[in-house]
């Protein structure tokens, strides 16, 4: 009779914790990660992983930059502490990165009236961003991103609480930028919105406006009175060039427009998983950015009290250090230039060695890690199923997954993908 109850009540206990979840749906699964199990579950040696946002070498493998392992050592020679950082990071590492970014004839940097904070890589800064203005911004709560975007970015803004429109951005009929359909949206914009602009490398399809086009972005932006935000992922890794790379960022600048800057460590140095970034924001003199460092702060605090020390101690030893900047710059140039040259044999290969039906000459003008192809979502699923190459379903690629091993099984397959014969 007791053991009877007490099962009973055991029961119930479990059946009422049970139930707690119960309600709670299934998300959708992440595209990007749903690839990389299909790509490791598949045993063909073929295989083919172009779905990862991260470089690889010439064979394939995670590639640790030789001034990363260098600025390392020497860390690693001083026997530093663990101990925590201020809440807005590691002080010489912000100055570093704002320098980086903003270009030492920035005039806001000069003055001193940039407000900067270390933040948890390229998404650690967006939301930082984003719960920042969604509290402070007095002129919107809208965010107008570009379709398509990176996706991550409309959850962290929405998640922040702005409300996320569109621009149009890409045009598929072209492969290329939609830049009549992106003016009229954004004159159409109610004044005083935010603008979410990829500073170069536009992920995902490697579109970026050219120096004319942006000078026109940033005279339509001050027209309608809007509020440029840069994500700024790839400065050096998408031309090989960091002050190239920071064109938009610097022309905006320098044509008075505030702004607010996300940058990531993460490409451009390989500390992917380090988490190393920076937030910033232009203001208009030191008194007004030590109330907005105030601010940035408080957003901060209860969400992950302070940052992550190694990575920021990494990269503001190769900022910091002029030999060791010098041989950063020449490692992403390197970088840069392998992935530029997996576009030239991709399109030669396409275009003159198989004869593919198509127009491919996007996949030389688009630029950085990112192509967006123009395969459609059959010729990408056939692709994994009988050729083991594994991407996005609108037929996005990472270049950084080719190399000199698979970039003619690459090409053929995407022929015979194309041609219906897979």
């Amino acid at each position: 009779m007791l053991a009877t109850s007490l099962a009973r009540r055991t029961f119930g206990v479990t059946a009422r914790y049970a139930s707690t979840w119960s309600a709670v749906p299934a998300g959708p699964p992440d595209p990007i990660l749903g690839v990389t199990e299909a790509y490791k579950a598949d045993k063909d040696p073929r295989k083919i992983n172009l779905g990862v946002g991260a470089y690889r070498d010439e064979h394939g493998k995670p590639y640790v930059l030789p001034s990363v392992k260098e600025a390392e050592a020497r860390l690693s020679a001083l026997k530093p502490d663990k101990e925590y950082l201020p809440i807005t990071g590691l002080a010489e590492f912000t100055q570093n990165a704002a320098l980086l970014a903003y270009g030492a004839d920035s005039e806001p940097l000069k003055q001193g009236s940039i407000s900067v904070t270390q933040s948890i890589s390229g998404t650690g800064a967006l939301r930082i961003g984003g719960a920042f203005l969604a509290r402070h911004y007095p002129n919107s709560k809208i965010i107008y991103l570009p379709v398509p975007s990176w996706g991550n970015h409309t959850p962290i803004f929405r998640d922040s609480g702005l409300e996320v429109r569109g621009y149009r951005y890409f045009d598929k009929k072209t492969v290329g930028l939609d830049f009549e359909g992106l003016k009229a949206d954004l004159l159409a914009a109610p004044e005083q919105s935010i603008v979410l602009l990829h500073a170069c490398a536009h992920n995902p399809t490697g579109v970026d406006p050219t120096q004319e086009q942006w000078a026109q972005i940033s005279d339509i932006v001050k027209e309608r009175k809007l509020f440029p935000f840069f994500d700024m992922a790839y400065q050096g890794f998408a031309s090989g060039s960091t002050s190239h790379d920071a064109f938009a960022v610097r022309h905006f600048v320098s044509e008075g427009h505030h702004i607010a800057l996300a940058q990531s460590f993460a490409k451009n140095m390989g500390l992917y998983g380090e988490r190393v970034g920076a937030f910033s924001l232009t203001t208009t003199d030191p008194d007004e950015k030590a109330r907005v460092n105030s601010q940035l702060k408080i957003v901060i605090r209860p969400t992950y009290s302070n940052p992550p020390l190694h990575g920021a101690r990494i990269a503001n030893k190769i900022l910091g250090d002029k030999a060791l900047y010098t041989q950063w710059e020449s490692e992403v140039k390197g970088m840069a230039d392998r992935i530029i040259s997996m576009r030239e044999k991709l399109y030669s290969a396409l275009t003159h060695d198989l004869k593919t039906p198509g127009e491919w000459g996007h996949i030389k003008s688009q630029i950085g890690m990112f192509s967006f192809t123009g395969l459609t979502p059959p010729q990408t699923k056939a692709l994994a199923e009988k050729a083991h190459v594994y991407m996005t379903a609108d037929g996005r690629i990472s270049m950084a997954g080719l190399n000199g091993g698979n970039i003619e099984y690459f090409a053929e397959s995407v022929d015979a993908a194309v041609k219906g014969k897979l």
